[in-house]
């Protein structure tokens, strides 16, 4: 029997536009999911239980009252707790606010709750949302929802995990070498990273990039475009964000997906030589091989994207001086070492070297960008490593060649940040090892909806065969252990920082 808590965001919003299901049957049913699974698997590090309560009351009077309702009217959503929440603690997943509570909501959470949708608590993250793999001093490990002693991937992991396990219909994200996709195509749910100024960011520090993005996490394509419409309208806070652009964020609405049969795919394993496990190359070149049975044109692609990963290094060394200059003083050497291995690459950067990678990165932007004059989109895999263990705080080789820091095993997505495109992560069944396997649609810049279309007709195709739909977790398996994610995590996260 499906408990509430299971439907998709869109059969929820039906159900209870119709009457057939109450927010508030949604909202406990989403509460006492939480209670089951969350001692197991720590995604959510602030249960707002009794505030999510008191808005569904409010949604469902305002339903039987017949006021007008908002696009999310009664869906509970998990926001990433690196995002302010008013009135909710934020911790940015480091004990040094550990106690901070904002007094206004980020944008993003502004928009979501204009929009009708209720704030049901805040999700887990790598110390400041630095890093792959969700695990931190303060909160632990959030243990991936198939294996729980495994890594979700992050940075959006906790958010991954609550939507994957049943804790809220949606969730949201952000995004800056693969934060939204890695968690998602490691946990069998939906992230779409927008082109760059799609979701209004106000807080972020650099005028132009494609970093700092904020993105929706669902279980369906229908469901992150349904987020993604809500998070992208311009109000007045989006007016503080440069990169904002006007849009028609009802665009992303009423997806119709074409074919598979016809689809020009472009397809590519590593962008010409990217660190990938045989096992990921395996996985993926069976799912390109089941397209190409159901009618799709497959077209092997030759782009190479290898100059990327030392471009991303670089522009994230800018990135970090930029955005952690004022602070970096008060943090102590316990801190997340990922923050400072890579703002000591800024201190030791040259001018000249930012300049190069800036002039390689729109280079990288146009020949990738040429691609699309003979493809509709492009698929490769998601992650190039499948799930590890959560008490590595990334993987040292791969496949018996050393990875040399914590972002370069994370090449398939970093590449994919530096030229901008928007991506879906998608899910496409279980590997050979039973856990969730994902995969990367790319699309031409501004054409999110397009993409999410194309996304949708991938979706429907895997859908159709056993082998590349994934169950959903089983909640017996995860009740049954007990990898301590809390505990063990917050002594691995102490351990890794000294």
């Amino acid at each position: 029997m499906t408990e509430p808590c299971d439907l998709s965001a869109v059969d929820a919003r039906v159900a209870i536009s119709a009457r057939q299901l109450s927010p508030v049957e949604l909202t406990k049913s989403c509460l006492e999911r939480i209670d089951e699974l969350n001692p197991t698997v720590n995604a959510m590090v602030t249960v707002s239980g009794e505030s999510a309560l008191e808005d569904a009351r409010t949604a469902e009077e305002a339903i039987a009252n017949g006021r007008e309702e908002g696009l999310l009217h009664g869906l509970p959503v998990a926001i990433k707790d690196l995002q302010a929440t008013k009135g909710i603690v934020t911790t940015y997943g480091t004990s040094f606010y550990s106690d901070h509570v904002p007094t206004e909501d980020a944008g993003i959470v502004a928009r979501i709750r204009a929009a009708g949708g209720i704030v049901i608590g805040k999700t887990n993250i790598p110390e400041m949302s630095i890093g792959a793999n969700t695990i931190n001093r303060l909160f632990g490990a959030t243990g991936n929802p198939y294996a729980p002693e495994l890594t979700c991937g992050g940075s959006s992991g906790g958010s991954a995990v609550a939507v994957a396990t049943g804790m809220a219909p949606l969730a949201t994200g952000s995004d800056h070498g693969g934060s939204l996709r890695i968690p998602a195509c490691f946990s069998g749910v939906v992230g779409h990273r927008a082109t760059p100024g799609t979701v209004p960011h106000e807080s972020r520090t650099i005028t132009q990039t494609n970093y700092s993005l904020q993105g929706p996490m669902g279980r369906t394509v229908d469901d992150v475009a349904l987020l993604l419409a809500v998070i992208s309208t311009r109000d007045r806070a989006s007016r503080q964000d440069p990169m904002s652009f006007p849009l028609d964020s009802f665009s992303f609405l009423d997806l119709v997906p074409p074919s598979v049969e016809g689809l020009r795919i472009g397809v590519t394993a590593d962008f010409g030589g990217l660190l990938v496990s045989n096992h990921v190359r395996g996985q993926f070149e069976e799912r390109v091989g089941y397209l190409g049975e159901r009618g799709a044109e497959i077209i092997e692609l030759s782009v190479d994207l290898t100059e990327a990963v030392e471009v991303d290094w670089q522009l994230r060394a800018d990135i970090f001086a930029t955005q952690y200059h004022r602070d970096i003083g008060g943090f102590d050497e316990s801190f997340n070492p990922n923050v400072f291995r890579t703002y000591e690459t800024a201190l030791s950067t040259t001018v000249l070297e930012i300049a190069r990678a800036r002039r390689k990165q729109v280079d990288l932007f146009r020949r990738f960008d040429e691609v699309f004059d003979g493809v509709d989109l492009v698929i490769c895999p998601g992650v190039s490593v499948p799930p590890f263990p959560w008490s590595s705080l990334h993987p040292t080789e791969i496949d018996g060649e050393k990875v040399e820091n914590y972002m370069a095993w994370l090449g398939l997505t970093s590449c994919l940040t530096v030229v901008g495109h928007p991506v879906t992560a998608l899910p496409a069944g279980l590997d050979s090892d039973g856990l969730p396997f994902g995969i990367q649609c790319i699309a031409p810049m501004y054409q999110d909806a397009t993409l999410l279309t194309m996304a949708k007709a991938l979706e429907n195709g895997f859908a159709e065969s056993d082998r590349y739909v994934a169950p959903r977790p089983d909640r017996g398996a995860i009740g049954l252990s007990d990898p301590h994610c809390q505990e063990l995590g917050k002594a691995a996260a102490i351990a890794a920082a000294r």
